[in-house]
């Protein structure tokens, strides 16, 4: 097996158009929020170029923007390899996470119409078989979806834009718990669309600060364990 251990199928295929380094660039992001690639494992320039079928110029210019942006750590002397999150670090995205998802709660009790709720229940519907399949990939997706729309019923584009900036960090602290959290995000999922479609905005808000510190506290319980 090559040392970069991709599972099968876990490659994205590179999108055209667009610069290659932008391309390599999503896709290794992509591969490292998903944790086909691990959290420590040693990221090989030949080899990543191989799976993605480039030469190994755009994936070292990949692997510094990655580096820059704290994904990944470039050691001298041993190469690149996948960013180890502290606690510290888990903690800090994820309290940012809590006071974003916390208002933007509140301000889809205030604005989501029928349209907005009817999408959070379809949303909801797809990520309860996602765990009845046992799929966490598409738990994982589905969550995301999930919080986004929540974000755009909020209609405040500041906040949407904030919240885009850590959104893959939290699909990347995620994952891990995805299936300890299974079905039970679910149901803090439904009670939210009901504070929300009954522009309850200060249970809106509780309930999703009570479920972000739910999250938060199975990461942390995962990686003590």
């Amino acid at each position: 097996m090559l040392s970069t251990g991709l599972p099968q199928g876990a490659v994205p295929k590179l999108e055209r158009p667009g610069p290659l380094r932008d391309r390599v660039y999503e896709a290794l992001l992509e591969l490292i929020t998903t944790r086909a690639l691990q959290p420590g494992q040693h990221l090989v320039e030949s080899e990543l170029a191989g799976h993605l079928g480039v030469s190994r110029q755009p994936v070292r210019e990949a692997l510094q923007r990655l580096n820059t942006e704290g994904w990944v750590d470039l050691r001298p002397a041993q190469g690149a390899f996948v960013h180890e999150p502290t606690e510290e670090e888990a903690d800090q995205l994820l309290t940012v996470r809590t006071l974003l998802e916390a208002e933007a709660a509140r301000l889809a009790a205030a604005h989501a119409d029928s349209a907005g709720i009817t999408a959070l229940e379809q949303l909801c519907a797809e990520g309860e078989k996602a765990v009845a399949a046992d799929d966490v990939d598409a738990a994982v997706a589905l969550n995301a979806r999930f919080h986004a729309k929540i974000m755009e019923l909020a209609g405040n584009a500041v906040l949407a834009e904030l919240a885009a900036q850590v959104d893959r960090r939290v699909r990347w602290y995620y994952t891990p718990v995805a299936r300890q959290r299974g079905h039970q995000s679910w149901i803090e999922h439904r009670g939210m669309i009901v504070a929300i479609n009954d522009r309850d905005e200060d249970r809106a808000t509780q309930l999703m600060r009570e479920h972000t510190e739910h999250t938060r506290a199975s990461y942390h319980a995962r990686q003590r364990s």
